[in-house]
C-alpha cells in the first residue's frame, strides 16, 4: 500500500512539473514559429553589426542608435509575487548588468539555461569594445551610420548604453539621455548634441538609489510583472508602458501633478521591449521578441525571430494591431525597437543587426 501512495504521489508531482513547464513555455512563446511579414524597400546597415538596442528620432530626421554589448553571466536570483511558480534571474554581462528574466521556480531548469547562456552563450559580435552612439541621417538616400565622438572626459571604457531619450529645451538645444551599467549599476548619462560637428559632449551623471533597486522602483510603478520600454504621446497626455512578461502595454493617463491613471491594457501575445510613436500618426510601435527562449538560449541554426507590431487607434475600444515587420532570424534578431520617420523605419535588436526600410 506504500508503495502505491509513493507511486501515485510522484506521479502527481511528475505531472505538476510537466504542467508548470509548458505554462512556462507557453508563456515565453517557446514554441512559436514567426510567420514573415517583410516590406520590399529594406536593406541592413552595415555599420551596426553588433547590437542597437534603443532608437530615438529628432524631429528633423537625425536618429540616435544605442549599441551594448551582451555576454550573459547569471548574477542572482529571486522571488517575483506577481507570478507565483517562478523565479526573477538576473543576469549580467561581463561586467554591466543589463537584463532580467522570469524562469519556472526550479533550479534544474535554471542550471541549465545558464549553462546554455555561457556555453556558448548569446552571441557578442564586438566583445572588446564599449557601447557605442551611433547617428544615421534619415534624410540622405542611402543613410549611413556613424559613432559619436564624445568629449567632456566622459570614461569610454565603462560605457554600455542602454535605452535612449532625446529632450529638446526651448533653445532648440538637443540633450541626449542615455541609460549606462558601468560595474553592475545603473546610471543616467546627459549629454550635449553638436549637430554641426556631429558628436556628443557629457554633462553629468545621474545617479540615485530608484536606480539601483528594482524594488523600489516596483513601489514607484505598481501593476506589473516586467515594466520595460516606456514612451508618451506627441501630446504628452498619456504615457505608454510595455510590461514585457505579461505581452502587453499599459495605457495611462498622464494629470497635471503628474499622477498616472491607468485606462486601459491592450494584449498583444508577444514579448514587448522598446515603444516609440509615430509622430505622424500618434501609432504605437513595438520591438517584440516573438520565441524568447531562442533568444536566450541561443543556437545559430535556430536563432531568434524578430518582429515589430503596430498599434492604431490606441484610445478607442478597439485599438487595431498589425504586423509591420517580421521574421524568423534568417535576417534579423532579437528585435528590441523601431522607430518611424517620414515613411522610412529603423528597425534595432539587442545584439545583432540593424535593419532599414521604406514602408
Amino acid at each position: 500500500m506504500g508503495k502505491l501512495v509513493a507511486l501515485v504521489l510522484l506521479g502527481v508531482g511528475l505531472s505538476l512539473v510537466g504542467e508548470m513547464f509548458l505554462a512556462f513555455r507557453e508563456r515565453v512563446n517557446a514554441s512559436r514559429e514567426v510567420e514573415p511579414v517583410e516590406p520590399e524597400n529594406c536593406h541592413l546597415i552595415e555599420e551596426l553589426e553588433s547590437g542597437s538596442e534603443d532608437i530615438d528620432i529628432l524631429p528633423s530626421g537625425l536618429a540616435f542608435i544605442s549599441s551594448l554589448q551582451v555576454c550573459w553571466s547569471l548574477l542572482e536570483v529571486h522571488s517575483r509575487p506577481c507570478l507565483p511558480g517562478y523565479h526573477q534571474w538576473r543576469l549580467q554581462n561581463g561586467k554591466y548588468c543589463c537584463l532580467i528574466f522570469l524562469l519556472e521556480a526550479s533550479s534544474q531548469r535554471g542550471i541549465r539555461l545558464y549553462e546554455g547562456l555561457k556555453y556558448p552563450g548569446m552571441p557578442n559580435f564586438a566583445p572588446d569594445e564599449p557601447g557605442k552612439i551611433f547617428l544615421m541621417d534619415l534624410n540622405e538616400q542611402n543613410p549611413r551610420a556613424q559613432a559619436l565622438e564624445i568629449s567632456g572626459g566622459f570614461d569610454k571604457e565603462l560605457f554600455n548604453p542602454h535605452g535612449i531619450s532625446i529632450f529638446i529645451d526651448k533653445d532648440n538645444t538637443v540633450y541626449l539621455y542615455v541609460v549606462n551599467h558601468p560595474h553592475m549599476k545603473s546610471t543616467v548619462e546627459i549629454f550635449k548634441f553638436e549637430e554641426q560637428q556631429r558628436s556628443l559632449v557629457y554633462l553629468k551623471t545621474i545617479k540615485h538609489e530608484l536606480l539601483k533597486s528594482p524594488r523600489e522602483v516596483k513601489v514607484v510603478a505598481k501593476g506589473f510583472c516586467s515594466a520595460n520600454g516606456i514612451t508618451v504621446s506627441a501630446d504628452q497626455k498619456y504615457v505608454y508602458v510595455a510590461d514585457v512578461a505579461a505581452k502587453n502595454i499599459h495605457i495611462m493617463e498622464k494629470h497635471d501633478n503628474w499622477d498616472l491613471t491607468q485606462l486601459k491594457v491592450i494584449q498583444l501575445g508577444t514579448l514587448v521591449d522598446n515603444l516609440t510613436v509615430d509622430p505622424a500618426t500618434g501609432d504605437i510601435l513595438a520591438g517584440c521578441h516573438p520565441n524568447p527562449m531562442k533568444l536566450l538560449n541561443y543556437n545559430p541554426e535556430d536563432p531568434p525571430g524578430s518582429e515589430v507590431l503596430r498599434i492604431q487607434n490606441v484610445l478607442s475600444e478597439k485599438p487595431r494591431v498589425s504586423t509591420v515587420y517580421a521574421n524568423n532570424g534568417s535576417v534579423l534578431q532579437g528585435t528590441s525597437v523601431a522607430s518611424v520617420y517620414h515613411g522610412k523605419i529603423l528597425i534595432g535588436t539587442v545584439f545583432h543587426k540593424t535593419l532599414y526600410c521604406e514602408l
